[in-house]
């Protein structure tokens, strides 16, 4: 996702101005919004957020993968090939092993700071530095 000079402190999402307080420009976003609903889509599915919350902390490799999420092989190749099409992964090759990994440091800032959210509303404690 491309980068804008949007304020990331104070900033009011339905654009309303209170003192001391920034609003998104509607219109600088609309641009990118096709790219955005693309990414956001990516992201909607159980199995690759797991995968994208597990490679915020490390690479894993596709063996890795299964045993961590107790799935089949299929599957999490299935889920990374669409991860690695919208550009949310990368890939490492160590001989005959590829290693998986989030595509950059933007990308694992958004799958972070969506796990911090997700687990501040689950009751569960501040849980952040699993992902960090």
């Amino acid at each position: 996702m491309p980068q804008t000079d949007v304020p990331d402190h104070d900033v009011s999402l339905d654009g309303s101005e209170a003192s001391g307080t920034s609003h998104l420009n509607f219109e600088l976003a609309r641009p990118h919004i096709r790219e955005a609903a693309e990414f956001l889509k990516a992201l909607a599915h159980e199995h690759r957020l797991l995968m994208l919350f597990l490679l915020a902390g490390r690479e894993y490799s596709v063996r890795e993968l299964e045993v961590a999420l107790d799935l089949r092989q299929p599957a999490v190749s299935q889920q990374l090939a669409r991860l690695r099409t919208d550009g949310l992964v990368s890939t490492r090759r160590q001989g005959k092993m590829i290693y998986y990994s989030l595509a950059s440091v933007e990308i694992r800032c958004f799958v972070v700071t969506l796990y911090r959210l997700l687990c501040r509303s689950g009751g569960g404690g501040d849980q952040t530095d699993q992902a960090g």
